[in-house]
């Protein structure tokens, strides 16, 4: 087994630090073209000696390239004046428009882009596959390099595409340029769905787990919101901007700083007192299992940006503190640990604060952008199911997450697999989340302790615990901590990565399985895991198994893919790795190429879900 390999795998699953970025895929999206596309851009053009091509897109942001890949902020930039058009004998399309090259071609951009070589007598389409266009419709501007006719750049809806053989194919400049404009983010990584996210123009889009690209996707909470929020609308007689809802509470904004309240499932709703708000409502954040305690941000140019309730409307507090005066657009928080994390054109904000007393809180705001592409600002940030991970859509940039820093103020107790709070199960690798754990014991036994850092800490769960409930001693830097767990005989669950990505390995050469490596019809896999309970001989917890014959799985196991059932040819704890369990399945000999869903059981209680590629 790829031993080590799988030692980097597993490593990557530990929280990183707090304000240590990683970005989530590119921007740029799929969408069959010549290359990923990305956001409109409205104009091209290249410098006088072409050597550097500019790009400004719909938003009035300039970038600029050298290289045609990094694209950079444009400093001082003056563009072209337009130039008048020229005379032709005809259009090729209607309403189309007309650029002169210096090379007494013209270019007219329509629907697709064409090129004349006559006066317009006759042109050529230079975008067309059939009835589609190989770059997108919408064409906006063309530049032609001063230094090669045959160069082509052309901006459209989709964004940048250059043609280096005068328009015979093309090939798009967006997987670098900061033109993804992400609304909202839809969904975390979970089960084996990736993160998804909503983008302006394009709808809702997905980066699979292991991706870098984003891609289409059917997703139903866009059209189901946007319906909602007309019903609400209608009902309180209001044009709503933002609704927020939680058991059979709703709280509903409007474009004027107002706050509403239905405590009957939006059937009816009464005024609340939002104070000198102004400024327009972009979100509300609900607490799940505390409906009385509401967050919500505004945007405009005035303070107050976020407010905040505890009692269900009755009146809110401003939160503003030291936050810079910037619009905000969306806010999220976690109650039991009194934290909130708010998006602005300033970047992404968090604090420390009581969200269930009255009184207005003393606020910090600590920015969380240092890291973050400076100068651009955030359109929402939302926490993963755990609360472990915090997410962020950076304007232009796409989705970046980090590891929420709330978390070290506040112990969880998680599954070292998939950072659930799923029950555990004899022999099980749990993560402590928030600090450093130098002992633990719960039921009388000792779980040890394999690996601890300042931010999170791992243990094992001893294989003669028992349950259901355990109180669980841990004894850390700042005293000792006590959490209750679950216990079942079995708990199976998959490891996967940050991006939903599953620990799997190819049976004969031990490399992990990907984006960029799939598996094959017929092969053998090997499915890293935990929570699978006792194991025969038995075995110490807090030992790495033995190489040679190492301990069997004493549950029955069985894996599915796609729904059918496949063959277990072994299922054991991994030799050399404590805690980590290995189920070895054998792929049928005919597949359909594509994705692949998989999961386990343990005498018959499912594993989660995880994503595979199958190719011919």
């Amino acid at each position: 087994m790829g031993g080590a390999v799988l030692l980097l795998a597993l490593a990557g699953l530990a929280p990183a630090q707090s304000t240590n970025w990683r970005r989530v895929g590119n921007s740029a999206v799929d969408l069959l073209l010549a290359s990923p596309a990305t956001g409109p851009v409205d104009k091209v053009w290249f410098s006088d000696s072409g050597g550097t091509l500019y790009a400004r897109t719909r938003t009035g942001k300039v970038f600029e390239t050298s290289d045609y890949e990094v694209w950079l902020p444009g400093l001082n930039v003056v563009e072209p004046a337009m130039q008048p058009s020229p005379q032709v004998v005809r259009t090729p399309e209607n309403g189309a428009r007309l650029v002169a090259s210096a090379f007494g071609r013209v270019y007219a951009m329509g629907s697709h882009l064409f090129r004349s070589d006559d006066g317009g007598r006759s042109w050529a389409n230079l975008t067309a596959f059939k009835t589609e266009s190989v770059i997108g419709l919408g064409q906006r501007s063309v530049a032609i390099s001063p230094a090669n006719q045959d160069q082509i750049v052309v901006a459209n809806d989709f964004g940048v595409w250059r043609s280096l053989d005068g328009g015979l194919s093309w090939a798009g400049l967006n997987e670098l340029l900061p033109n993804l404009r992400v609304q909202r983010i839809l969904a975390t990584p979970g089960g084996t769905a990736g993160t998804r996210a909503e983008i302006d123009t394009m709808g809702a889009v997905e980066l699979p787990p292991g991706g870098t690209v984003w891609q289409p996707v059917e997703d139903n909470r866009m059209a189901s919101e946007a319906a909602r929020l007309g019903l609400y609308s209608e009902r309180a007689g209001v044009l709503a901007t933002a609704y927020g809802r939680s058991e059979r509470t709703v709280y509903l904004g409007t474009a004027d700083g107002r706050i509403l309240i239905s405590r009957d499932d939006g059937a009816s709703f009464l005024p609340t007192d939002t104070g000198r708000a102004s400024g327009p409502v972009e979100r509300i954040f609900v607490d799940p299992a505390q409906p009385g305690v509401a967050l919500a941000a505004l945007g405009g140019a005035n303070a107050p940006h976020v407010l905040r309730t505890f009692n269900s409307g009755t009146f809110w507090d401003a939160l503003d503190s030291n936050l810079p005066n910037a619009p905000a657009h969306a806010v999220t928080g976690e109650r039991a640990a009194g934290a909130v994390y708010l998006a602005t054109d300033r970047g992404v904000f968090w604090a420390q604060m009581d969200l269930d007393n009255a009184g207005t809180p003393n606020v910090n705001w600590i920015s969380l952008s240092d890291r973050l592409p400076a100068g651009a600002g955030a359109t929402d940030v939302r926490l993963d199911a755990a609360g472990i991970q915090l997410y962020a859509a950076v304007e232009g940039y796409g989705v970046y997450a980090t590891a929420a820093p709330h978390r070290l103020r506040n112990l969880r107790l998680v599954s070292a697999a998939d950072f659930s709070t799923r029950a555990a199960a004899p022999g099980s690798l749990l993560s402590v989340i928030g600090g450093r754990v130098t002992s633990a014991r719960g039921g009388n036994l000792d779980y040890p302790v394999l690996a601890a850092a300042d931010d999170a800490s791992q243990i094992q769960v001893p294989f003669d615990a028992v349950g259901p409930n355990v109180t669980l001693a841990l004894a850390t830097g700042n005293g000792d901590v006590r959490l209750g767990m679950q216990v079942q005989p079995v708990s199976p669950a998959i490891f996967v990565g940050l991006d939903g990505t599953p620990i799997l390995q190819d049976a004969e050469t031990g490399l992990l399985l990907d984006a960029r490596k799939s598996a094959h019809p017929g092969a053998r896999l090997l499915v890293s895991a935990t929570g699978l309970g006792k194991v025969t001989p038995e075995w110490p917890a807090g030992l790495a198994a033995q190489v040679d014959n190492p301990p069997a799985v004493a549950a029955t196991i069985r894996a599915f893919v796609n729904g059918a059932p496949v063959p277990v040819t072994r299922a054991t704890l991994a030799g050399g790795f404590v805690g980590i369990y290995v189920i070895e399945v054998q792929l049928p000999a005919i597949n359909n190429s594509g994705p692949a869903e998989l999961y386990i059981t343990a005498d018959g209680v499912e594993s989660n879900r995880v994503q595979f590629l199958i190719e011919q």
